[in-house]
């Protein structure tokens, strides 16, 4: 073997050992430190009242002549206000819309067997909405409300819409419950485990659900948001990431 080969050799295992030398350090290093984790679900739920109330109802007239038809609206309109005031209801809790205007036509076959159209008027309505956080009040009216109907006006009841104001609050209060209820489920696991529960590494947040109280609702993927029931129950989960020692 010649000389420049015998240095080239040397240097090569030279390199191989100095390599060989750190990957065995860094495990030496390592050795101990690899971390055990712990996934856990924790989940939250509240039930609680709705505190403020939507209903919602349109009134609407059709006469050949839009001028008549918008008079006989614009009394009724009247009438629906002074009923619902007569009934309870504050005057700042009322809110018309502005007037939709509708052209009707009346569809027929002639003797022959064409498709006619004839214009047969307009049709005006108009829609009402009160929100009032007077539940009771609001919900006995929405039942109530046929008697304008016996009183001329061609009213159609919507089923008044329940809310919840504090939202925003009783979220923040799920997420703290549901993260108090994953730290206790990963302790005891930790603990079964002879193990010591460490930081936290991640935490995701699942979805939010509204649903009615005692119904059969399903969970949506988006999140369920029920506004049909006054009694609701709002529920949350999140997963954690605990370490392990």
């Amino acid at each position: 073997m010649k000389h420049s080969e015998k240095i080239i050799l040397i240097t090569i295992i030279s390199f191989a050992t100095i390599i060989s030398a750190i990957i065995i350090g860094n495990a030496y290093s390592t050795r101990g430190k690899i971390t055990n984790k712990i996934e856990v679900t924790g989940k939250a739920e509240r039930n609680f009242t709705a505190d403020l109330i939507v209903w919602n109802g349109s009134f609407s007239k059709q006469k050949k002549e839009m001028k008549e038809a918008f008079k006989q609206l614009k009394a009724d309109e009247i009438m629906v206000k002074e009923y619902l005031l007569k009934k309870g209801i504050k005057e700042e809790e009322v809110v018309f819309s502005s007037v939709q205007i509708q052209k009707v036509y009346d569809d027929f076959y002639n003797d022959k067997g064409s498709y006619n159209r004839i214009f047969a008027g307009y049709k005006l309505s108009q829609d009402v909405s009160i929100s009032s956080q007077d539940i009771d009040k609001i919900e006995k009216i929405s039942r109530e409300v046929s008697e304008l109907i016996d009183m001329g006006v061609e009213l159609t009841s919507d089923a008044p819409d329940f809310f919840y104001t504090k939202l925003s609050d009783l979220k923040l209060e799920l997420v703290e419950d549901a993260t108090t209820d994953g730290r206790t489920r990963a302790e005891k696991i930790a603990n079964s485990a002879k193990a010591r529960l460490g930081k936290l590494l991640y935490a995701n947040l699942g979805i939010f659900q509204i649903t009615g109280q005692n119904s059969n609702e399903n969970y949506s993927w988006g999140g369920a948001l029920n506004t049909k029931s006054k009694e609701k129950t709002a529920s949350i989960t999140v997963r954690l990431n605990f370490e392990t020692k």
